[in-house]
């Protein structure tokens, strides 16, 4: 199906969109700060709206994820074309884009976040001109990714991120904000690097006949790179189980697990979120966060089938680790923030050791705790940039007894942390225990050991909880103002879905079953 606005296909329109806004914000004159981020607005807002009608179209009856009709509101033609050269064939590279099961619900969650950051980035007044413009940029990348599928396109958009990501936390940051952006771009650029060397050994390996004219064309085309059969005999990553491949697997597997961010890899994380400013915070934990296991689940699994099925207890084994050394590091802090982010580590885990269970639970709960994190941590790191707007302090010693200054403040925040804690009837439940369970049918020593990260968590949130909401409030804070109307509007689409989908999961897991149960048996078979 395609579904055209103007002409033009809606996957376009999501993409590019906040590509417009851009350079609408950039004619602007520089004191015009309120037409600004009423552009920025509406740009992300009309994205929303794209991927609210992308929600309501899509079919949830198509099975299928290496198949081109197994994509829904496709486009794709012809982007560059070098003649044949000797050697390699003719170079085809596409402009493909596509949304199945596993894609549909990042798209929505992409736009949403946008919207909110957003939302939240009206009180930034320090170049404002240029924040929105990076800002509208980062949007854009992120959402091209979710859609690519050819790698080279793919590999556009990833690296379309860094310099936008790199400048809003270098430029608007904290006190340590260039150690922070430094660190952030060294990480992921050289795990870019390690992408785009496997993209390239992927492209000489594989290649199709044309049909027409018998000629040999090599192709970034996912898809295509999914078919064994496609695989040149004799090419660098040709033939199952072969050490190449292992060592292309583990390639991009670095560069993702960069992303998620996965122990080891890690620690540019909580620098970069304690850097940030706020809003930037909230679409590097609740979108950027995914894009890593988004990356292992689009690429590493059905291209090396093989290898996934090889690395997979190495990788459920990085999960756990991931879940009690997050929890753990996130109860030694007595910033709030770092707090938060140490968190996000701890629950992209549970991601991890879902989707390595290699079964149906286990893949819908790590992609549905991929979405439910993205909601979670918005609302948290909003949450730390209401107080810290009032207090200009981020230490859990510091307050106390803000229930009683911030009554609207405390039950939005409260619900965002109990959703974090796994608390049943909000959303963080329904996904982490479709990760264990499927989790724990594959591998169940692994598991046991991993499931004490929720103990831990439960530790570390009712200790904020405490520090924060209850107790004796300090005398500096005693004049504290109630949520704005801005800020509520921000919060309550969060708060809706966090209390909806603890609820009443169906309609979202409805989208991504068919797909993720044929990417589970591609996997297990194979790749055949």
């Amino acid at each position: 199906m395609e579904l055209q606005i103007l002409g033009i296909g809606i996957l376009t329109w999501l993409v590019f969109l906040p590509i417009l806004g851009m350079l609408i914000v950039l004619l602007l004159p520089d004191k015009n700060r309120d037409a600004i981020r009423w552009t920025a607005l509406v740009a992300t807002g009309l994205q929303l709206v794209l991927a609210g009608i992308v929600f309501f179209l899509f079919d949830r009856t198509k099975t299928g994820i290496n198949e081109a009709d197994s994509f829904q509101f496709v486009e794709q033609f012809s982007w560059i074309t070098v003649d044949a050269v000797p050697w390699v064939g003719r170079i085809e590279i596409s402009y493909f884009m596509g949304i199945d099961g596993l894609s549909v619900l990042m798209v929505i969650l992409t736009s949403l976040i946008g919207l909110i950051g957003v939302i939240s980035s009206w009180n930034i007044d320090k170049m404002v001109k240029g924040y929105f413009a990076l800002y509208l940029l980062l949007v854009t990348g992120m959402m091209g990714v979710f859609v690519s599928l050819d790698f080279f396109l793919f590999f556009i958009f990833w690296e379309v991120m860094l310099l936008p990501m790199y400048f809003l936390i270098g430029l608007w940051g904290g006190p340590r904000r260039e150690y922070a952006a430094i660190k952030f771009f060294i990480y992921t650029f050289v795990g870019g690097i390690l992408m785009l060397i496997t993209m390239l050994a992927l492209y000489f390996s594989v290649a199709y006949t044309d049909p027409a004219t018998g000629e040999t064309i090599h192709t970034f085309n996912i898809l295509h790179m999914m078919n064994p059969d496609n695989f040149v005999d004799g090419s660098l990553l040709s033939g199952v189980d072969t050490t190449w491949r292992y060592v292309a697997w583990m390639a991009l597997f670095i560069n993702f697990a960069i992303k998620i961010p996965l122990f080891p890899f890690h620690t540019w994380l909580p620098d970069a979120h304690v850097e940030a400013p706020t809003p930037i915070s909230v679409i590097l934990a609740g979108v950027l966060l995914k894009l890593g296991t988004y990356g292992i689940l689009r690429i590493n699994f059905p291209i090396f089938p093989d290898a996934t099925v090889y690395f997979v207890y190495f990788m459920a084994a990085l999960g756990a680790i991931s879940i009690i050394y997050g929890a753990l590091c996130a109860m030694a802090q007595d910033d709030f923030k770092k707090l938060i982010a140490y968190s996000s580590i701890s629950h992209m885990g549970i991601v991890v050791l879902g989707i390595a269970a290699l079964n149906s639970q286990g893949m819908v709960g790590g992609v549905l705790q991929m979405f439910n994190h993205g909601i979670i941590t918005a609302v948290l790191f909003l949450a730390v940039g209401v107080l810290y707007d009032r207090t200009h302090t981020r230490g859990l010693y510091d307050f106390g007894g803000i229930a009683n200054q911030m009554p609207k403040y405390t039950a939005i925040a409260m619900i965002g942390m109990f959703a974090a804690l796994g608390l049943p009837g909000l959303n963080g439940f329904v996904s982490e225990l479709f990760s264990f369970l499927g989790a724990f049918a594959a591998y169940k020593w692994i598991t046991m050991i991993a499931v004490t990260g929720i103990i831990i968590t439960a530790g570390y949130i009712l200790w904020t909880v405490q520090r924060i909401f209850l107790g004796e409030t300090p005398e500096k804070l005693t004049d504290l103002k109630d949520l704005t109307v801005r800020e509520v509007i921000a919060f309550v689409p969060l708060i809706i879905l966090i209390i909806v989908l603890g609820i009443y999961p169906s309609p979202v897991i409805e989208l991504m079953n068919s797909s993720l149960s044929h990417l589970v048996e591609i996997v297990n078979a194979g790749g055949f």
